[in-house]
């Protein structure tokens, strides 16, 4: 026998999918940033069993695993990608370099694009370092 799912109120759910929406908002921001500033972006929302990638860019010979956040303020989005999520994003680009070999002989590096909404934004170049 299954559990019973439990239920949420329209107000929740309203939430959760303005969240998403602002989520996406940043994330084309970011693509779009990223494309201005040389990148070329090879991913977007990257998924596997373990963990998901928003953004997967390359610069220089730098692969970039990118993580997009947005809060009402920029310090708070960066400190909101906890050390569990760069776990599970570390664990995603395993999976994407054994899946694209091409890029096993990139430099490897993980970014975070955080904004505080409308066209506010900024690269953290190295913002944390993988514990492999």
């Amino acid at each position: 026998m299954s559990k019973p799912k439990p239920q949420v109120d329209a107000s929740a759910r309203k939430l959760g999918g303005d969240a998403r929406r602002r989520g996406k908002r940043a994330e084309t921001w970011a693509k779009w940033w990223l494309r201005i500033h040389g990148y070329k972006v090879v991913a977007q929302n990257f998924k596997t069993a373990e963990g998901e990638i928003d953004l997967i860019a390359t610069r220089g010979g730098v692969l970039s695993f990118i993580e997009v956040k947005m809060r009402s303020d920029i310090n708070d989005a960066f400190y909101a990608i906890s050390s569990g999520q760069q776990k599970r994003i570390e664990r995603a680009a395993e999976h994407f370099l054994k899946k694209y070999p091409k890029f096993s002989s990139s430099d490897i590096r993980f970014d975070a694009f955080v904004s505080s909404g409308g066209f506010k934004g900024k690269l953290i170049v190295d913002a944390w370092r993988p514990g492999w």
